[in-house]
């Protein structure tokens, strides 16, 4: 059984497809554009695409090259009318399986293709995981730091329920590879996950991506458009930055959590929101609930199990496995052999503090592939952001780093927990809040 994607405006023709596929026992979704379609895809993995070439907002020639570019694993196979055959056999030079002409000539046909496209398709996975590095291709949480053991403890504890989770922690420690490691640990684990970044888009915007609207719904909504909440029906949704949600977007997440359900803008019909909560912030939540910015009564809704991750640099035994591994993943996508990473590269990137985290270790390495042109990786390819204007020239550290690191490392150790870490520290929650306020943790 295979999940198929059928993307046509035409209502009648998906119709009969999914008709037809449905009784050989695939599981088969439905998408009136290329738009439509590519949301699906992003919020669950499919075996095959059938598509049109010519489709409203997004037409089929981009959906087959995203496909190609981010799904390679899925087969594509095109629909195409009389007089644009060669349209069709261009798509097939970009990477499609076969193309289809309209009208269909009936069910054989269809079912011929298909079971092609899914051999191909299983014959290409079991090739693609005979070759796979796992550690180079499978991005991981920690690489064996004692720090982070607690911190995986919790991720399996809380993978197994589906209790809300709140991760907090630096950019670039790895809190959206954390959220993916508990949806593939979960029950929901063959559901879609679905994500967005409360930064990353404007207010209206992000409520529509949310919630979905109706046609008519406001300018520029000329058809109904579901949101990424519906999209992840029964999986996992994962909300990043939810720190930056202004208070209007906040009252109304606050209202989806506590009964389970919304509406699409300009509708009226109440849709379940069956889906695991996990949300992501690299602020301090508790210190923007005293400024005003942000809502308690929504803090402790998503923070029923907090998880601090901690920075890097704190995670010492994580960073050569770490860039080893970032080396075998970015030199496949550069299309060059692994190269070796000499002990002088080894020791500058053990010595650096890695205020970007993981994300600024792999742009780091990334430049240093390019640079050392396909030999071995020394300390010359290596070029780190300036050090703070704050940061000491001497060995001896200010009692303030000392003391921001100690927190820091009792958060970590604690899970997120501050009552735990302030009697680990040895002071009380009100002093450690004050602290926590102090150095902006």
């Amino acid at each position: 059984m295979a999940r198929i994607l059928v993307a046509d405006d035409e209502q009648g023709l998906r119709d009969f497809v999914a008709g037809v596929l449905e009784r050989e026992g695939h599981q088969v979704r439905q998408a009136a554009d290329g738009q439509e379609a590519l949301e699906m895809l992003a919020a669950q993995h499919f075996h095959l695409v059938i598509t049109d070439l010519r489709m409203p907002r997004i037409d089929g020639s981009e959906v087959l090259a995203r496909v190609r570019q981010e799904w390679p694993e899925t087969e594509v196979i095109v629909l195409t009318a009389h007089g644009t055959v060669d349209s069709a056999v261009e798509a097939m030079k970009l990477g499609a399986f076969e193309y289809l002409q309209k009208p269909i000539s009936g069910p054989p046909e269809l079912r011929l293709l298909v079971r092609r496209a899914l051999e191909r398709h299983d014959l290409v996975s079991l090739q693609e995981r005979a070759t796979r590095d796992e550690t180079a291709d499978e991005p991981r949480l920690s690489y064996g730091d004692p720090v982070m053991q607690p911190i995986e403890d919790a991720i399996r504890k809380v993978a197994r329920t589906n209790s809300t989770v709140l991760l907090s922690g630096e950019s670039g420690t790895g809190k959206e590879v954390a959220a993916r490691l508990i949806h593939r640990a979960s029950e929901r684990a063959d559901r879609p996950f679905v994500a967005i970044n409360a930064a990353a888009l404007p207010e209206n915007l992000l409520e529509s991506e949310l919630f979905g609207h109706e046609k008519g719904a406001f300018t520029g909504a000329d058809q109904r458009r579901r949101g990424r909440l519906e999209l992840a029906d029964g999986g996992t949704f994962f909300l990043d930055e939810v720190g930056e949600l202004k208070p209007e977007l906040q009252a109304k997440l606050l209202r989806v959590l506590q009964e389970r359900t919304f509406e699409r803008i300009g509708g009226n019909q109440t849709i379940e929101a069956n889906v695991r909560w996990i949300a992501a912030t690299n602020r301090d939540l508790l210190a923007l609930i005293d400024e005003g910015t942000f809502r308690e009564d929504l803090y402790h809704r998503l923070a029923v199990f907090p998880i601090q991750l901690p920075p890097l640099r704190e995670r010492p035994g994580d960073i050569l496995p770490m860039a080893e591994a970032l080396v075998r993943r970015l030199s496949r996508q550069l299309g060059v052999q692994p190269p070796p990473i000499a002990a002088d590269a080894r020791k500058a990137l053990a010595a650096n503090p890695w205020r970007g985290n993981a994300r600024g270790l792999a742009n780091t390495l990334e430049r240093a592939l390019i640079l050392s042109e396909g030999g071995e990786i020394r300390g010359e390819h290596l070029s780190f952001p300036p050090a703070s204007s704050a940061t000491p020239s001497s060995a001896v550290r200010p009692l303030d780093d000392i003391e921001r690191d100690a927190i820091r490392a009792a958060l970590a150790a604690s899970g997120g927990n501050r009552k735990r870490a302030a009697e680990s520290l040895g002071i009380g929650l009100r002093t450690l809040y004050d602290k926590l306020k102090r150095y902006d943790l």
